[in-house]
């Protein structure tokens, strides 16, 4: 216990007295202020490429792009993303299987898209398992790889159940998981645009070449958040789709970099593919869509399209923003 003197108290029985009547008599009183701490997003994203090794783009070399590519993932602090490979595009003569070595050597991860990509609707069930197969067979030893399988077009069988039931038990017993996608922007038609007018001689500003390819998957990086809440209830990890393009090797950064302003997290793909959506089977009527449309689509959620994702809707914009008379 503390000991007062008469006069210590006399003056702690004042001061508490003034603290009290200072508000009623409009006496300024100095407000401690309160700080609170800064509220933590939960908004969690990983990057991934499909479609590699791809072939020429619009803008940069061929053998330039993955050199651009894997500085620019560095540059954004994206450690580890996952590149889905069509191992039935290289060949001897090229040095595509330097490409996708160098993403591994990077600290990247390399998984199963099929050999050739294939697209299950208009595939056999018997066809498309040899061509994931042989993709496997590939990959098998390469250091880095994972045991994922996207499917070409994020195409299960489209209305053909029973072909997608085949083929998800036969990607168990094979030990490969569902690589799924939730974030889409297009950005491969994007480049098919890109390639169009380059090829026609067209004028395109970069500048805004790179606003709107950020801009997009910004956006449907927010719808799908959106989405996954209402459907869910909650924040999974969203899995971004990209592709092997000039124009994710130009601008990946940037998108990063936007994102991280909007709240965003950027982890690894191993992170994401623990998330429990990962194991989710969605059991719709269509079957070629992101993993958070068919999981919306099965709760009859309402307003599962990116509006962007409409190809007349991108080469409005692509027209309008991108290209100079």
């Amino acid at each position: 216990m503390v000991a007062f003197s008469s006069r210590g108290l006399l003056l702690l029985l004042l001061l508490v007295g003034f603290l009290y009547a200072a508000p009623r008599f409009g006496l300024p009183v100095e407000k401690v202020a309160v700080v609170e701490e800064p509220k933590v997003s939960d908004k969690r994203i990983a990057f991934s490429f499909d479609d590699t090794p791809r072939g020429m783009g619009a803008f940069l070399e061929k053998d330039e792009r993955p050199r651009l590519l894997i500085e620019a993932l560095e540059t954004a602090g994206i450690e580890q993303a996952a590149f889905f490979i069509n191992p039935g595009r290289i060949t001897p003569s090229d040095n595509d299987a330097e490409t996708v070595a160098a993403y591994a050597s990077a600290g990247h991860v390399l998984a199963n898209h099929t050999a050739h990509h294939s697209k299950l609707a208009s595939t056999s069930v018997e066809k498309f398992l040899a061509d994931v197969d042989e993709a496997a067979k590939w990959l098998e030893g390469k250091p880095n790889t994972r045991p994922w399988f996207r499917f070409p077009h994020l195409d299960e069988g489209s209305k053909n159940k029973v072909k997608r039931d085949a083929v998800r038990k036969a990607l168990k017993q094979r030990g490969l998981m569902n690589g799924y996608v939730t974030v889409d922007a297009s950005d491969w038609y994007l480049e098919e645009l890109a390639l169009q007018a380059s090829k026609a001689g067209q004028t395109m500003d970069w500048n805004a070449m790179r606003d709107l390819f950020v801009e997009s998957y910004l956006e449907s990086a927010n719808f799908s958040d959106d989405l996954a809440r209402r459907t869910l209830d909650r924040a999974p990890v969203q899995m971004i789709l990209l592709h092997d393009t000039d124009l994710a090797a130009m601008f990946v950064d940037d998108l990063a970099a936007a994102l991280k302003k909007d709240g965003w997290q950027i982890v690894t793909a191993d992170e994401a593919y623990r998330d429990p959506i990962a194991f989710m089977e969605p059991d719709v009527e269509f079957a070629d869509g992101t993993r958070i449309q068919m999981l919306a689509a099965e709760k009859k959620i309402g307003n599962r399209w990116y509006m962007r994702n409409d190809q007349k809707v991108a080469k409005k914009l692509f027209a309008e923003r991108v290209l100079r008379d």
